[in-house]
Parts: structure tokens; C-alpha cells; sequence
């Protein structure tokens, strides 16, 4: 078994301030990128076809995935969203999902597919308003699960700063995300959606077993910090691997499912910055209760 030998840290040499500046910075820079981003298109992140609405077809030919998409634009005048390969290995199957969702637009991308000598395997369309009803739900989602982890980590430990660590850390592990997912071109769809809710919880895994030991186990601060740092850590840093792999294996170049090498690389993202949310942001804030007479 795979077993990670995590350093003791010296937090002695560090201030607070130190310690909370990276992750403060880092949530700073995300909360400035997801701002441009919305006075630049109007969302906070880039909308996929399921809340923007949208057509897919799903065809069968030899071409790779960029002559694909080289022959649609050329032949249809709806933008081309994405081409994914369908299946295992080198796929001769690809979904192919465009901006158009009126029955003529889609009957005219099908015509075209036929022209070209692709064959048509399927087709389906969702309406705007169908999008936009799945954005609220979506948000609406998210906003729930997180308003009510924040409820009950506060009244799991009853105290105001310990409780604000760990919403804190969440908030940062979803915000870092959105702002990379924006960088690389990954859409908000409800696979993504998916992706943040479960950032959520492994936010909180972390960040509950920090705080249970810092303030409720026997030993001093920096003993108790380091004992949960070898099981949190360890936890995190497998959970990177196996979405990594999963993002690798999944990608177009190995088995080509579609969705999950962009849930993996949300993953991935997120459980990095939890890395350093946690035992730095949280560490700090919790250090500031136990030795500044904020406890008392």
C-alpha cells in the first residue's frame, strides 16, 4: 500500500499573517478572475449547452475530431461547442454539440452531417428556457448545500471562529475551482455542478478533522495540528490521485468519456487548494483562537 510520509511543519517560524497570506491571495486572484469574467460575458463561469440550451448529435465516421468540426463549421452557421469521441480507444463515434436549438437549425445539422457523409445516430435539443430553469436549480443547489454545511458546522462547534475556518476553507475550495475552470475552458454543466457540490464535502472532511483535533483532543496545538495533518493529508493526496487517474483515463486520448476528465481536473483543482486552505488558512485562524484570547 501507498503510504505518504507527511513533513512535520515548524508553524513556530510563521505569523498568522504569514500563514493566511497565500491562501487569502490565491482566493483573491480567483474572485478577480470570475469578476472579469462576469462584466466580460455576463456569468460568473462559461455556461455548457445544459443551461444555455442547445443541440446534440451523436454521428458515426473515420474522421478524427478535428476535421469534424472543420466540416460542420464550413457547412452550417451555428457555432460548434464541442466535438467529443464516444466509446474506447480510437472511436469512430462523436457527439457534436452546436448553439442552435430551433427543429430547422437542428434538421439543417443533420442535413449537413448526411451531405458530408456522416451517419446520424441521434439527435436532441434543449430549449433556452429549459437552460435557464436548470441554472437556478443548479444555483439554487449549491447555495443550499453550502448554506447548510455553514449551519451545521456552526452549531457542531458552537464557537465563532473555529466555525468561520471551516466555511472559509470551503468557500475558498469552490471559488479557486470556477476561476480555473474559466482559464481552461471547462463549461458550467450540471457534471460540473456535480463536481463543486462534492468539493463541499471534501472541504468540510478535512477542516472538521483539523478542527476536532486542535480542540477537542488531548495534547498541544502543534501536536494535535501535526496528527490530523498525517491523516488529512494523506486523505487528500489520495483523492488528487485517483481523480487524476480518472481524468487521464477518461480523457479523449485513452477511453473518451465525455464529462468526467472535466469533473476529475474540477477535482483535482479543488482538493489542491484545500491542501492549502486548510493547513494554512484554517491553522492560522485556529491558532488565533487558541493563543490571542479570542477562546477566553
Amino acid at each position: 500500500m501507498v503510504r505518504f510520509e507527511v513533513p512535520e511543519v515548524d508553524y513556530t517560524r510563521y505569523t498568522n499573517r504569514q500563514l493566511a497570506a497565500v491562501p487569502v491571495a490565491l482566493l483573491a486572484v480567483a474572485l478577480l478572475i470570475i469578476a472579469g469574467w462576469y462584466v466580460a460575458t455576463g456569468t460568473p463561469v462559461a455556461l455548457g449547452v445544459d443551461f444555455t440550451g442547445g443541440t446534440e448529435v451523436q454521428i458515426r465516421t473515420t474522421d478524427s475530431a478535428e476535421q469534424v468540426r472543420a466540416t460542420f463549421e464550413e457547412r452550417v452557421p451555428y457555432p460548434v461547442e464541442s466535438v467529443q469521441a464516444v466509446g474506447l480507444g480510437e472511436s469512430d463515434q462523436y457527439i457534436v454539440t452546436f448553439q442552435a436549438t430551433k427543429d430547422s437549425q437542428v434538421r439543417e445539422i443533420t442535413a449537413a452531417a448526411s451531405d458530408a457523409g456522416y451517419d446520424v445516430l441521434a439527435s436532441q435539443s434543449r430549449s433556452p428556457t429549459f437552460g435557464a430553469d436548470a441554472q437556478r436549480q443548479a444555483l439554487l443547489g449549491v447555495g443550499a448545500a453550502f448554506v447548510g454545511m455553514s449551519v451545521l458546522v456552526f452549531l457542531l462547534f458552537r464557537t465563532f471562529v473555529p466555525s468561520l475556518a471551516v466555511v472559509a476553507s470551503a468557500f475558498s475550495d469552490i471559488v479557486i475551482p470556477v476561476a480555473l475552470m474559466n482559464l481552461f475552458g471547462i463549461k458550467l454543466s450540471l457534471g460540473t455542478v456535480a463536481a463543486l457540490l462534492m468539493l463541499i464535502g471534501y472541504s468540510v472532511d478535512s477542516d472538521i478533522l483539523l478542527n476536532n483535533h486542535v480542540l477537542r483532543r488531548s495534547g498541544g496545538f502543534y501536536e494535535s495540528t501535526y496528527r490530523a495533518m498525517r491523516t488529512g493529508v494523506t486523505m487528500t493526496l489520495t483523492s488528487i490521485a485517483a481523480m487524476a487517474v480518472m481524468t487521464v483515463v477518461a480523457s479523449p486520448f485513452v477511453f473518451g468519456i465525455p464529462l468526467l476528465p472535466e469533473i476529475g481536473l474540477i477535482l483535482v483543482f479543488g482538493l489542491t487548494a484545500d491542501l492549502v486552505n486548510t493547513y494554512l488558512l484554517n491553522v492560522s485562524l485556529l491558532r488565533y483562537y487558541k493563543y490571542e484570547g479570542v477562546a477566553r
